[in-house]
C-alpha cells in the first residue's frame, strides 16, 4: 500500500499540482501564529509547549483516522487517506514553475526577468547578480526544497506512523522556519526549540538524500565534497545536501556569507600542492547546463528512492 500510496500521490501532483498558497497551507499558517500568539513569552520553554500542542493538534487525528480504517478492514479508505496526506504533504511541483521560468528566461539572455522571478521564489535581494550567480542559487534552492518537500516527506511516511509521520516533518520543518526566520523572530528563545527538533527529525532523511544524490550522480566527488566541505555551511543539513549534490553534479556551489566552501586559486604559488588538493572543491562554475543536471539529478534520486519502496514492498508481499 505504501508504494502504491506514493505512486498514485506522485501521478495527481505531475497532473494536477497543489497550489503552494492552498487553504489547507493556509489553515496550518494561521494556526502557527496563533500559536506563536498565545505561547511566546520570550522563553524557550513557550516554544517546546507550543510545538508539541501543534504536532498533537495535527498528527493525532492524521493518525487516528487511519487507525480506525485500517482496524475496521476498510483497506481502500486507507489507502485514499494516505494518497491524501501526502498529495498534501509533498511538494515536487510546488516551485517547478519557477525553476523552469528561470531556466527559459537565462536561455533568452533575460536576466533582468531571471533575478526578479529568483527574488519571488527566494525572498532573496537578487539585484546585481549576474548568470552565474542566478544559476547557483536556483540550483541550491532546488536541491534544499526537494529534499524537504520529497524526500524527507518519503522518509517519515516508511516509517510506523505512515501518514502522521509525514505530517510532523513537513510541519516541523515549516515551524524551523516561520518562528526563527521573520524579523521579529529571529535570535529570539520561543524559535530554538523548532529548529533543534527539526534538525533531530531531518538528521536521518537529509543523509539518505545526500547518499542518493551520490549513487545517481558521480559517486567520488559527492562523497569527497560531503566529507569535507559540509562542515562549512552554518547550517549542516543544508551543507550535507549542497556538498553531495552539487559533487554529484560537477558544479561548486556555496553561499559566501555561509562560510561555504570557497575555492582555492589553482595557481598559487604559496599554496602547498598538497594542501590545495585537501581545499579544492570540485566542479566547475554553475551555469545553464547546471540547471538541465539539477533536474536529471532530482528525477534519478527520485526513481532510485521508488526502485528501492518497490523492492521493500515486494519482500512484504512475498513474505
Amino acid at each position: 500500500m505504501t508504494f502504491f500510496s506514493i505512486l498514485v500521490a506522485l501521478i495527481i501532483e505531475q497532473l494536477k499540482p497543489l497550489r503552494a498558497d492552498n487553504q489547507v497551507y493556509g489553515g496550518i499558517k494561521g494556526f502557527a501564529m496563533r500559536i506563536e500568539g498565545w505561547f511566546n513569552a520570550g522563553e524557550q520553554k513557550n516554544g517546546r509547549m507550543g510545538w508539541i500542542l501543534m504536532m498533537l493538534a495535527l498528527m493525532l487525528p492524521t493518525w487516528l483516522v487511519y487507525w480506525v480504517f485500517m482496524h475496521y478492514n476498510l483497506v481502500l479508505l486507507a489507502f485514499a487517506w494516505n494518497v491524501l496526506i501526502v498529495y498534501l504533504t509533498l511538494g515536487f511541483r510546488h516551485y517547478s514553475h519557477y525553476f523552469t521560468s528561470i531556466q527559459l528566461a537565462l536561455n533568452q539572455g533575460d536576466e533582468a526577468t531571471a533575478r526578479q522571478l529568483l527574488a519571488e521564489w527566494t525572498r532573496l535581494d537578487t539585484v546585481g547578480m549576474d548568470a552565474t550567480e542566478i544559476c547557483r542559487v536556483a540550483v541550491e534552492k532546488s536541491l534544499i526544497t526537494t529534499h524537504r518537500n520529497v524526500f524527507g516527506v518519503f522518509f517519515w511516511f516508511l516509517m510506523p506512523l505512515g501518514p502522521a509521520g509525514a505530517v510532523m516533518y513537513r510541519v516541523s520543518e515549516y515551524l524551523a522556519r516561520a518562528w526563527n526566520e521573520p524579523d521579529h523572530m529571529r535570535n529570539e528563545a520561543f524559535g530554538q526549540f523548532a529548529a533543534k527538533a527539526f534538525y533531530w527529525i531531518d538528521w536521518i532523511p537529509v543523509r539518505l538524500t545526500a547518499v542518493a544524490f551520490a549513487v545517481v550522480g558521480n559517486f567520488e566527488d559527492a562523497i569527497y565534497a560531503w566529507r569535507n566541505f559540509a562542515s562549512r555551511w552554518t547550517e549542516e543539513s543544508k551543507g550535507i545536501i549542497l556538498s553531495a549534490g552539487g559533487g554529484a553534479m560537477g558544479v561548486r556551489l556555496g553561499t559566501p556569507n555561509e562560510y561555504a566552501p570557497q575555492p582555492l586559486p589553482l595557481d598559487a604559488a604559496t599554496v602547498d600542492l598538497s594542501d590545495r588538493d585537501a581545499e579544492f572543491l570540485p566542479g566547475e562554475e554553475p551555469n545553464l547546463r547546471a540547471l538541465q543536471s539539477t533536474v536529471g539529478l532530482v528525477w534519478r534520486a527520485l526513481i532510485l528512492w521508488m526502485i528501492l519502496l518497490l523492492l521493500l514492498s515486494s519482500v512484504v508481499w512475498l513474505g
